[in-house]
């Protein structure tokens, strides 16, 4: 009987045992260090660029504008924007200005000047018949007095004073015909005022000019759409071939010295467009400043880029690009150098250590530290000198929880 009692309690420190056991596997099963989960890449070879992104516009090469040669009236366009035309089409009419209206008083001072004008002429046409009849008579004593010197009835000195008489009567003539001349001028004129004065009612003016495009391409700007007076000089339309853009790209003074003339350009023309490549033309000398969205002051220059032809055959996706037009916007990546083939690490995975750099490598399933030297770097990869491997795995972003040997798994 003691026998079995002594084996029943057995039995039951056992069974509490094993649950105790039990208990303390599973709690520590429940808060046992587990590894992190993290996201990994892979130190590989590939091509290794630095870029400056920047925004711009695009712009015509060539753009013409015509403007008014004189003062005149302009006649309603037939033209609306993005109308094509042709070297040589009438692009603009202009009517000449009507005259400005006048009162009765500076009417009749028109008026008055007409006749003074015509008494003026009468009096130079009846001076000029005097003048003719002077050098008549002058003519006949001057005859006269030669067929009396040739018979010895005069002295010579009298012949010449003669002769003398009529060159001076032709002289005088000549004189008063130009008198003449000046009168009828100033009577024309004087009618001219008047007649611009007084206009014939419902007449239209004459001598319409017609402007006509130089070159051929679309209307890009009209200044005035509709009828309206204009001044010598003022613009009444932009003509530009939209074919022949470029791209100006605004970029910081400081980045545009690592910029050269030829360097690769990839545009974008908004989502879902395919890039355009293209080439830099010209570095601007010239900077301006201009104020940043945070309200800083920058000077910047400008880069003007030209864009490559577009092959349908080549590239289907570029040929379907929208047609584009002056001061679109413009997203542009310039390549400022290409590596190739080097050994490079994305740049999630840097970690600053002091002055350097150092990444979190997986070994083993733990995070190991290590420190690295690099060549250069850009937003998306880093270009390893020394302290990696190809093929070996690195920590992105780790955050500063990681720590040395600490079990991590990747996500």
């Amino acid at each position: 009987m003691k026998t079995q009692v002594a084996w029943t309690r057995s039995r039951r420190w056992l069974a509490f045992a094993a649950l105790a056991v039990a208990a303390a596997g599973l709690l520590y099963w429940a808060y046992r260090p587990r590894p992190l989960v993290v996201d990994v890449a892979s130190v590989d070879m590939g091509a290794f660029e630095q870029v400056i992104e920047e925004d711009g516009r695009l712009r015509l090469k060539e753009r013409y504008v015509i403007s008014a040669p004189t003062a005149a009236q302009l006649q309603r366009p037939k033209l609306k924007v993005g109308d094509t035309v042709r070297a040589g089409d009438v692009v603009a009419s202009l009517r000449p200005v009507s005259p400005q209206m006048i009162d009765a008083r500076a009417r009749e001072v028109l008026r008055q000047r007409v006749g003074s004008a015509d008494a003026a002429r009468r009096a130079a046409a009846a001076q000029v018949q005097r003048q003719q009849t002077a050098l008549a008579q002058a003519g006949l004593e001057a005859d006269r007095a030669l067929q009396l010197a040739r018979d010895n009835f005069i002295a010579p000195s009298a012949r010449d004073q003669a002769q003398l008489a009529r060159q001076a009567a032709q002289q005088a003539l000549e004189v008063a015909q130009a008198q003449q001349r000046a009168a009828d001028f100033q009577w024309n004129e004087a009618r001219a005022a008047l007649g611009a004065a007084e206009p014939a009612s419902g007449s239209a003016t004459a001598g319409v000019w017609q402007l006509r495009s130089p070159v051929d391409g679309q209307v890009l700007r009209l200044h005035l759409d509709s009828d309206a007076p204009v001044s010598a000089g003022q613009p009444l339309l932009d003509v530009g071939n939209t074919s022949a853009l470029e791209a100006v790209i605004d970029v910081l003074s400081s980045e545009a010295q690592r910029i050269a003339p030829g360097a690769r350009v990839q545009l974008s023309f908004g989502s879902g467009s395919a890039r355009r490549p293209g080439l830099v033309r010209r570095i601007e000398p010239v900077a301006f400043t201009k104020v940043s969205a945070l309200g800083i002051e920058e000077q910047r220059v400008n880069v003007l880029v030209d864009l490559a032809p577009v092959d349908a055959a080549a590239a289907p996706a570029a040929a379907a690009t929208p047609a584009l037009g002056d001061g679109f916007r413009v997203d542009a990546r310039i390549t400022v150098s290409l590596q190739t083939s080097v050994l490079r690490v994305p740049s999630a995975a840097l970690v600053r250590d002091g002055s350097g750099w150092r990444v979190w490598v997986l070994e083993a399933g733990h995070a190991r530290a290590r420190a690295l030297t690099l060549h250069d770097r850009n937003a998306d990869w880093a270009w390893v000198k020394d302290g990696l491997r190809q093929g070996e795995q690195v920590l992105l972003y780790p955050g500063t929880t990681i720590t040395e040997a600490q079990p991590v798994k990747p996500r």
